[in-house]
């Protein structure tokens, strides 16, 4: 008896790791490059895709892009209030102009 209850919790505490293993990475999307061209973008499409990034902030961006114009470079994202150096330094592999 106390041999099927040991089993029966190690069984109920694997189960989740197993699946949580399994869910890490979905073979089908690896090496894909997840890119945004900030001057394009829509403000959901921006909270989508660059880390860091939620709504209200990626309103602030597409704010700021219809008030100056375009962005030149990536790290002019960093003039938006609220987007930091880090969060720059963080998606400049997914920034494309």
């Amino acid at each position: 008896m106390l041999g099927r209850i040991i089993l029966l919790t190690l069984l109920t505490f694997a189960s989740p790791i197993s699946f949580a293993e399994s869910a890490k990475v979905n073979p089908k999307y690896e090496g894909i490059e997840i890119t945004v061209n900030i001057n394009e973008a829509s403000a959901e499409e921006l909270s989508a895709l660059l880390s860091g990034v939620g709504l209200k902030k990626a309103q602030a961006i597409v704010a700021y892009r219809q008030q100056n114009g375009a962005f030149g470079s990536p790290n002019d994202l960093a003039l938006v209030k609220g987007i930091g150096e880090a969060t720059v330094e963080k998606n400049l592999s997914r920034i494309k102009l």
